[in-house]
């Protein structure tokens, strides 16, 4: 696992991989076909286009977004953690990257060390989780907090491409 992967380089992109790009980030279901007629450009020439964009990393990958409560998981959780004086945080950081319920898990500036937000099936769940974190060695200390509501936003890939235009 890669704790701290490099800053990628900005690869240049012009109006049509931004468009592509905005088009797949709101359906990445959608046929190179499909992509090629709203874009007015040939099927091979878009699958081009696409292949470059992950080959140079700008399309990472392709995902699905999950109704979280309908396969058993409702709470989100977010967890501080704060690692003891002079520990090697990447050995905390590799062991909570183990945690199947982890969603996700970032290394902070400030008064903790570590965000992480996790997916649980109710309270019992959770302490079994932050009884298998609290044993982590150089875990000090971690602070609860409980998601109540969910704000999705929207398509950041399209609002910040847009935004780069102006």
């Amino acid at each position: 696992m890669d704790v701290a992967p490099e800053q990628s380089t900005p690869v240049p992109l012009d109006d049509v991989d931004r468009q592509i790009l905005v088009l797949v980030s709101q359906d990445s279901r959608r046929s190179q076909r499909a992509l090629a007629r709203e874009l007015g450009m040939s099927a091979p020439a878009v699958g081009e286009r696409v292949a470059r964009l992950e080959r140079l990393g700008v399309i990472r990958g392709y995902g699905v977004r999950v109704d979280w409560s309908a396969i058993g998981y409702p709470m989100a959780v977010y967890l501080t953690i704060t690692a003891a004086q002079g520990f090697q945080q990447s050995a905390i950081v590799e062991q909570i990257a183990e945690i199947p319920e982890l969603e996700a898990l970032d290394v902070v500036t400030g008064a903790i060390d570590m965000l992480a937000r996790l997916r649980v099936r109710d309270h019992a769940h959770l302490r079994q989780l932050l009884k298998r974190i609290w044993e982590i060695d150089g875990v000090l200390r971690t602070e609860t907090s409980l998601s109540l509501i969910g704000v999705e936003p929207g398509n950041v890939v399209a609002e910040l491409l847009s935004k780069a235009d102006q």
